[in-house]
């Protein structure tokens, strides 16, 4: 039997065939891999050019509104306040102190984001008329305070530590209480991982770690997509932040065994009661000092209006109902007289009346834990 062989110009051939197809695949796998990075590397540009734009600009400055359905300080009469400045970081914040001769304790009040705390003088004259000295002060970037902007959700947290170590500088000797709302409720809680002598907190709709109530609005936003823009997110807030970035409210609860009253609202719409909220994380709760509030009736449950009175939240709808008839009469483009009397016609006692039950229950917690 003859053997078939091939011949040394085939053969050769043949090789420098399987050669070239070699060439070729590994020339196309370098094409290919090149083009994942490329395409990896621009997505990250653009998405990280995405992030910083969308962060900053839901955190701009919150000025005070040239309008206003709710107190003012001018419209009080009989509570005379001091105005000090104190620093964070690199700007000067507006404080409030009321109740100068009352000596019972001090109330520290952390405001929410895009308001100031002119917002929560309803409970500013709860606590002076109880006998309480209150501490009040405008975050960065709001109101009258400096800073071009919020800078961001952990902001509130460095804010009131820099609050309380100027409180500590003034030798008030008072026992300290926190009360905090939505950004203010994180600030009160995640403040807790520094180191101040605190007697108590009232945490109000408060979320438990700037990642987790980040994440939440993104993905109302973008839905699915934002677990791919998770990662940026996590960059910019913590290139913004540091360490500071990841403090944790559950953390803070945890460390020291401090008295904590946490209130939440079941029908909250901006930090969810069963996602971001603080009260969603109870299992991971273990201070024993920690109680829980939540806040279920209808038009008292939500983000906004879990404090306020039933007469409070039936009026507010009644004047907000008035309000859109007006910007409908006007296709949106309000007069300033027009829009001045509907203002002025709000009575702004009303719409921040506090329901009794509840800020009793808190006055009650506080007075418990002087000691």
């Amino acid at each position: 039997m003859k053997i078939k062989t091939l011949s040394k110009d085939k053969e050769q051939k043949q090789k420098v065939e399987t050669v070239s197809n070699t060439g070729q695949r590994g020339k196309m796998r370098r094409i290919v891999l090149l083009s994942i990075v490329a395409f990896v590397l621009v997505f990250s540009i653009v998405s990280m050019i995405v992030t910083k734009n969308i962060y900053d600009g839901n955190f701009d400055r919150a000025d005070a509104p040239a309008y206003s359905g709710y107190l003012r300080y001018s419209d009080l009469k009989g509570y005379e306040r001091s105005e000090v400045s104190f620093l964070s970081g690199e700007n000067n914040l507006a404080g409030y102190v009321y109740g100068e001769d009352n000596n019972k304790g001090l109330v520290v009040i952390a405001h929410g984001l895009g308001g100031g705390a002119e917002e929560y003088l309803a409970e500013t004259i709860y606590f002076v008329d109880n006998g309480w000295r209150v501490f009040a002060y405008d975050c960065t970037g709001s109101y009258n305070s400096e800073g071009k902007g919020t800078k961001g959700l952990p902001q509130s947290a460095i804010d009131l530590d820099a609050a309380l170590s100027y409180i500590q500088s003034q030798s008030w000797n008072l026992p300290v209480m926190l009360y905090g709302h939505s950004w203010g409720g994180y600030a009160v809680t995640a403040v807790l991982n520094y180191e101040h002598d605190i007697k108590a907190v009232v945490s109000i709709s408060g979320y438990a770690t700037p990642m987790k109530i980040l994440h939440e609005q993104a993905q109302s936003m973008m839905g699915w997509f934002s677990n791919l823009t998770f990662p940026f997110e996590w960059t910019y807030q913590r290139l913004l932040f540091g360490n500071a970035a990841g403090l944790s409210a559950i953390n803070g609860i945890n460390k020291r065994n401090t008295p904590v009253m946490i209130v939440h609202g079941t029908n909250d719409n901006m930090i969810l009661y069963e996602g971001a909220s603080i009260i969603a994380q109870r299992n991971s709760i273990t201070n024993p000092n920690a109680t829980y509030v939540i806040r279920d009736a209808e038009n008292q449950n939500g983000h906004n209006n879990l404090f306020l009175s039933s007469a409070a939240t039936t009026y507010i709808d009644a004047v907000n109902k008035e309000y859109k008839t007006i910007y409908e009469n006007y296709d949106g483009k309000i007069p300033d007289d027009i829009k001045a009397e509907y203002y002025d016609s709000i009575d702004r006692y009303l719409t921040c009346q506090l329901d009794p039950a509840f800020i009793n229950e808190v006055n009650i917690f506080f007075e418990k834990h002087l000691k």
